[in-house]
């Protein structure tokens, strides 16, 4: 292994964190630890949200799914995420979200590091959605309904369970096998976990539901009656035009919080109300220039699409544990001739060295 060199830039090198050093990162530290890890820094940046470029994601659909861009700005430092998803993946043998990420320094370009990031979306996105209930949540919720018991539903679990404090976790899927799935990667983390035959069952008694399904589709995973006063609901699965999985009434009836509006209303669960229908932004929420969770009989949506702010979270989280935790190479990513002018020389005197 290479070892870590604090100013890559000046070798041009770059350190890479593969799928295997991520896994390593992660049971190093541990899942759910590193999840309320990540949650703090993606709360520190919404609360320096100004300083941040923003746009929506840059999506390229097709009728299989899309592929996206996701950069943004600190200032100081830049950084991007490269992230599909095809819901026809998983019949296939593929994964139906995989993605990569780099970070760079504005000052002269460099990229400082680049990064899996299937497993750290899966972590950040969880992250976001535990931080974000602390604000909007019951307190002192205790069982959340997790309808869509895929790829992220574990993540999610140890998320409210480590941040949020909740102890029970009611899982529903249309695919059986999905729900045993998840059930046996949860049994042994402390939480009481309850396998459902229906939505309706799932969502019974719960503080916290949250919907993370896969269609790339309108969907009706909620329907109004299930949906009582004071739930927080948890919407993730809503991810792309088209895509949704919330009725309408539900919008109708509840206070709703997002990351960004520009991109929340083309892609979650708010393509389906008017463009100035009122939302509350979450840095604003946890600034404290906007109110959260004002009433015990309120019920709160956090319409969550995923944003650039908190992949670079995750990715500025994962660079300072570079050189406690060891996992990851330095790739000769980029040319660094002795004369900057002389690129061409370079090349031609590496055939020299070669030959030699």
């Amino acid at each position: 292994m290479t070892k870590h060199n604090p100013n890559p830039s000046a070798l041009a090198m770059v350190p890479f964190v593969s799928v295997d050093d991520m896994m390593n990162i992660v049971n190093t530290i541990g899942p759910a630890k590193m999840i309320a890890e990540i949650a703090e820094y993606v709360e520190a940046d919404f609360k320096r949200w100004d300083l941040f470029d923003k746009t929506p994601r840059v999506a390229s659909h097709s009728k299989e799914g899309v592929i996206e861009l996701m950069p943004t700005s600190d200032g100081e430092t830049y950084g991007f995420k490269y992230v599909n998803g095809h819901p026809a993946n998983m019949a296939r043998g593929f994964q139906t979200v995989t993605a990569f990420g780099l970070l760079a320094r504005v000052d002269n370009g460099y990229p400082v590091l680049l990064s899996e990031m299937t497993i750290l979306t899966a972590l950040r996105t969880a992250a976001t959605s535990a931080i974000v209930a602390k604000y909007l949540a019951p307190k002192n919720s205790k069982i959340m309904a997790m309808i869509g018991n895929g790829a992220q539903c574990e993540f999610q679990a140890l998320a409210f369970k480590e941040v949020v404090g909740i102890d029970t976790v009611k899982l529903y899927d249309v695919d059986p096998q999905a729900s045993a799935k998840a059930a046996s990667n949860l049994k042994s983390t402390g939480l009481n976990v309850i396998v459902c035959d229906s939505s309706q069952d799932a969502v019974t008694g719960a503080d916290i539901i949250t919907t993370c399904t896969a269609d790339k589709q309108c969907a009706t995973i909620l329907t109004d009656n299930m949906i009582g006063s004071g739930i927080h609901i948890n919407a993730i699965g809503g991810d792309c035009p088209g895509k949704t999985e919330l009725h309408k009434d539900i919008l109708l009836r509840s206070d709703i919080f997002v990351e960004y509006p520009p991109q929340t209303r083309i892609e979650g669960e708010i393509q389906q109300l008017a463009d100035d229908h009122a939302v509350t932004q979450m840095w604003q929420v946890m600034t404290g220039k906007a109110k959260g969770r004002t009433s015990e009989n309120q019920i709160t949506l956090f319409d969550s699409v995923g944003f650039a702010t908190e992949d670079f979270s995750a990715l500025r989280y994962i660079r300072d544990q570079l050189e406690t935790t060891g996992h990851y190479v330095e790739l000769d990513m980029l040319a660094d001739p002795d004369d900057p002018r002389d690129l061409f020389g370079m090349v031609t005197r590496h055939k020299e060295t070669k030959s030699n």
